[in-house]
This record gives C-alpha cells, sequence and structure tokens, in this order.
C-alpha cells in the first residue's frame, strides 16, 4: 500500500507523539531525578519481526534509539527459544551486552497483539538509581567484571498474561540499596508502556493496521534514502580519527579509540580495527552500543534525516569482537558514556576532514559520573548519583556552549535544588568555570565548578567515574584544547586529587567536608589571534577568560 503525503505526514506526527506520550509520562511519575529531571529514559515502537526501531520519542535519550532494537531482538529470540508470548506479557531485563549501554538501564519491552497477531512491540528503558554491586550508584571505575557493577537481569516475564509475577519484584527490591527509588521508576514505566498500548491501538483501530504498517515502511524507506543523500554528498575518500581515554580505572595506560571511514558513492564504511582490545577496567562497551553510539554521531550530523532504523542501512560497520568496542560477559561495562562519548567524538573528526568546513571541535567529553551515598539520620540508606556539564566545542559559525550535555543526550544535568532536597547534601558552588574553554577564532565554550558538601551525619561514601583528566578535548582549525578535568575532596589532611586522574572510589569524607569537580570545557575552531578584540574583551569582562590567558592565547592587551 502507497500513502500520499498528507496521511503519512499526519500519521508520523500521531506515531512520534504516542512516544512523546509515553516520555512525558514517565518522567512525571519517576521517582529518581535522573529520570525524573534528567530524562535518562526512551520509548518507542518497534518491529514485530526483527525488533528494528519505528518511531521513537523526540525527547528521549539518543543513545537508546539504537540500542533499543536490540534489546527488542533480545526478546523476540527469547520467545522464539521457548519463553513463549500471549497477550498481557511484559519483559524486564538490564543485561547491557544484549540490550546495550550498562546495569542500571532497565528495559520493559511488551508486545501489542491485533485480532490475535503479534502488530508491533512497544519498550520502555529508565536509569534505576542503585541495582547492588560495589559500590552506591554501580558507577565502579574499579570493576573487572560485570558482577562487580550489580545484578544482571537476563529478558524474563515481569508480567505473564496480565498477572504481576512477585518473585521477580521481590528479587529487584532485595537487590538494591534503594528499592523504593526502583519501585516508583518500574511502575512509571509501566504506565508509560499502558499508556502507549491505549494510544496505539486507538490509533489502529481508526487508520487500520494495512496502513499504520504502510506508514512503518515509508518512513524506514525515506531514512534511508535521506542518509544515502547525505552519504554521497560527502566526497568519495578514506579519512581516519583517533582520540584517547585516560585509562581504564585499572591500569593507568591510555586507551585508543580509532575510526577509518571509507566513503563510496552513497555507503559509508566505519572501521574500529585500530582501537585498543578489551580492557580490564569498566569502560568497555558491546557492539549493540556502539552501533547506537554511531547512530548518535550520524543523527547529530546529518539532523534532517528522521530516527528509525532506516538510518543505517548505508551504513557498514567493522567492530573487532576483541576490541573494547565489542566486548560481551562478563567484561565490565559501568563507564560505557566515557567511551561512546569519544566514539563519538571520533566520527565527528573524520567526517570534518571529509568536509573541512564543517568540523567542529571537541566537546567536553566526560560526564562526570558521581554518586555520594550514607545513611540519613533515621538509618535508611540514601544514594545520590549524577552527571555534570561542560562545554561543547567551537564550530565553523560560532563560539561553543557554556555548560551544556554532552552530544549522546537530550539529558539535562539535574538542578542543585532538587539534589538538595532529596539528598542529605548541599552545593556550596556551581559556577562556570574560566579559561577551560579552548581559545580559538570561535572559542570553546566553558565547562563548570561544582563543590558539594557532605551534610549526612555519618560518613559519606565516594565514587567517580570520568574522563579527559590527561586528554584534553581537542581543537580544530588550528583551535586550541580545552582545559583537562580535574577532582579533588577534603579530608583532614587537606585537599586530595585521583591518582588515576578523574577515576576514584572508596572515598570517605565527614560531615561537613567537600568534594570539587571542575569539569572541560569545548576546544577552539580556527587560529585564536584571528578572534576579533571586541570579543576577547567581552570574555573577559564575562569572566569566561582571564586577563592573562586573553595575553597568551589571543596576543590581547587591554
Amino acid at each position: 500500500m502507497s500513502l500520499d503525503a498528507v496521511t503519512l505526514a499526519v500519521l508520523k506526527g500521531r506515531l512520534e507523539q504516542i512516544a512523546d506520550e509515553m516520555d512525558a509520562t514517565l518522567y512525571r511519575s519517576a521517582f529518581n531525578p535522573i529520570i525524573a529531571e534528567a530524562r535518562d529514559a526512551c520509548h518507542g515502537i518497534y518491529h514485530a519481526e526483527t525488533g528494528a526501531t519505528l518511531v521513537q520519542g523526540t525527547k528521549g535519550l539518543p543513545i537508546f534509539v539504537g540500542a533499543m532494537s536490540f534489546a527488542v531482538q533480545a526478546v523476540i529470540k527469547r520467545v522464539q527459544a521457548g519463553a513463549g508470548l500471549d497477550p498481557g506479557d511484559t519483559f524486564i531485563f538490564n543485561d547491557p551486552y544484549e540490550g546495550g549501554t550498562h546495569l542500571n538501564d532497565f528495559r520493559l519491552v511488551r508486545p501489542l497483539f491485533r485480532n490475535g497477531q503479534l502488530f508491533c512491540w512497544l519498550a520502555s528503558v529508565g536509569h534505576w538509581l542503585d541495582i547492588g554491586g560495589n559500590v552506591p550508584g554501580n558507577y565502579n571505575p574499579r570493576a573487572t567484571e560485570s558482577h562487580q557493577e550489580g545484578v544482571r537481569f537476563p529478558p524474563v516475564k515481569l508480567i505473564r498474561a496480565g498477572v504481576m509475577q512477585q518473585d521477580i519484584l521481590d528479587i529487584l527490591a532485595a537487590n538494591s540499596r534503594v528499592p523504593q527509588s526502583n519501585w516508583g521508576d518500574l511502575n512509571g514505566q509501566l504506565n508509560a508502556l499502558d499508556l502507549g498500548q491505549r494510544r496505539l491501538s486507538a490509533l489502529l483501530d481508526e487508520s487500520g493496521e494495512a496502513t499504520v504498517e504502510a506508514a512503518f515502511v515509508a518512513l524506514a524507506d525515506r531514512a534511508a534514502a535521506l542518509m544515502q543523500a547525505e552519504v554521497e554528498a560527502l566526497p568519495d575518500g578514506d579519512y581516519a580519527f583517533e582520540d584517547y581515554l585516560d585509562n581504564d580505572g585499572v591500569v593507568d595506560e591510555k586507551l585508543v579509540i580509532a575510526l577509518d571511514m571509507k566513503v563510496r558513492g552513497g555507503s559509508m564504511l566505519l572501521d574500529f580495527s585500530r582501537s585498543s582490545d578489551a580492557c580490564l577496567g569498566p569502560i568497555n562497551i558491546s557492539r549493540a552500543t556502539t552501533v547506537a553510539a554511531c547512530y548518535v554521531a550520524l543523527k547529530h550530523a546529518f539532523p534532517d534525516v528522521p530516527a528509525n532504523a532506516g538510518v543505517l542501512r548505508p551504513i557498514e560497520f567493522v567492530i573487532p569482537d576483541s576490541s573494547l568496542l565489542g566486548v560481551g560477559p562478563p567484561r565490565p561495562v559501568a563507564g560505557y558514556t566515557e567511551t561512546i562519548l569519544r566514539l563519538i567524538g571520533v566520527i565527528f573528526g573524520a567526517l570534518g576532514k571529509a568536509v573541512p568546513e564543517r568540523a567542529t571541535a571537541a566537546p567536553f567529553g566526560t560526564i562526570n559520573a558521581l554518586s555520594l551515598s550514607g545513611q540519613r539520620k533515621d538509618g535508611t540508606r540514601w544514594v545520590m548519583f549524577s552527571f555534570f556539564g561542560g562545554g561543547l566545542g567551537g564550530n565553523p559559525e560560532s563560539d561553543g556552549l557554556h555548560h551544556a550535555n554532552n552530544p549522546i543526550s537530550t539529558a539535562t544535568i539535574p538542578p542543585a535544588e532538587i539534589l538538595e532536597a532529596a539528598y542529605p547534601v548541599m552545593f556550596t558552588q556551581w559556577a562556570l568555570r574560566p579559561d577551560s574553554g579552548g581559545a580559538g577564532l570561535h572559542r570553546g565554550g566553558v565547562g563548570a565548578i561544582y563543590e558539594i558538601e557532605a551534610l549526612s551525619p555519618g560518613t559519606t561514601e565516594v565514587a567517580l567515574l570520568g574522563e579527559r583528566g590527561r586528554y584534553a578535548p581537542f581543537g580544530v582549525s588550528g583551535g586550541h584544547p580545552a582545559a583537562l578535568n580535574t577532582f579533588a575532596w577534603q579530608s583532614t589532611e587537606g585537599w586530595n586529587t585521583p591518582p588515576m586522574a578523574s577515576k576514584i572510589v572508596g572515598v570517605k569524607i565527614e560531615a561537613g567536608q567537600r568534594v570539587r569537580l571542575e569539569a572541560p570545557g569545548g576546544g577552539g575552531w580556527g587560529d585564536p589571534m584571528q578572534r576579533p578584540r571586541e570579543a576577547v574583551a567581552r570574555d573577559i569582562k564575562l569572566g569566561f577568560v582571564s586577563a592573562e590567558r586573553a595575553a597568551q592565547d589571543y596576543g590581547y592587551q587591554a
């Protein structure tokens, strides 16, 4: 069946609205701020037989778009292996090797039946606050296997033919330091699936299965055609780029993320064979996560292409199983965000070589996964996990943004007021970081300084899994690199810094003591000496650049 342009546009809007409503339902009902405020979640509609992404909401986390299709495929395999499938079933799991990302991201996958036949899948994913493991919040920078990061659930039926399985709930609750938070997030995800099921069923009643199926096919074909046209517009050639991770948290040696990109007509090959082998520490990622990260990078580069599986049809991947980009169990993967940030960066770097006039300097490139935990006065456990912002890179048209989020995410940084209300902490500083952006004709955006004081009456445990402590965000076209990431904590002896740059676990601070995080800015674009004097003067006036650095980097004298 072929659809006219108006009908296709209307159905596209209706389908995206369903996914957007599912997102909004979870954001409004989740218990933990990483979902409710930061929006670390995603919902979508997936193909009945292949699990391919059909529709995804406009507010969901981009990295989940590609990864969730692998999650649905994992459920399909489980069904084919004998698990069976009935109306009213809902699967739950967090296996990072089948569904991508890491153990905190719990996926719920539900079939939608029409006239006794499977029509499609609805799926929800959200970042739960804690799921066991050695470190509260699960970002264990010293983990050497996934068992030290948390409890791993394969795809199992949480709901069987409409009946909740209490034993599964009991296992989930027993394996978390904050089961009430996880319980609230779970119910938010279930409510989102219920709403999506109602909305999609209503659309199918109104338009018919054949018409909606035709829309799914047309939207995927359109995405593939648009992506192919974007690739065809690139000059044919071989383009290489590489960047580095500080270390894996266990062995203090740099790791390489290397890309060889080949463009031939309307096809693109992304070959990561030169990347480092799988490492001991938790910055490995699965193949599913690597593919999802490539999807995010390409969507950034070509924003007009629709968000569905058709985007990847012109793209071929080479991801060796032996590399840190294609691991299986039990390799640790908690710090996947750091690796995919570098992976997205090398794709941007290679595309910048293909089309230099569109090259963008590196963003700050770390989420700085910080967890603080302890006990309240009444003896209950608390776990605060958050990620933090930094500067984005300068580009051919403008300076980079200040205190922004990374390109893996549409998430927002949780506000200080929300974190202070939820946990016994106080932010004593939350400010822009001067001189953290790379100098350039178009300067990199500046990072931020966060200083947090512990208020808990007992000891507060601290863990950080970050990056860019040794390899700064790069500049392009003559632009300078940004400042390095730094972290410190107070003790009775004074301020201390991690021996592994931006990774530390086992730190304990007392009430009144503080931790201090200084996030990088973005790299600079273009020759700093060509930056207009009035722009440098304005940077000094606003505190983005000091007078000393203005003289050093820009040759500026007041």
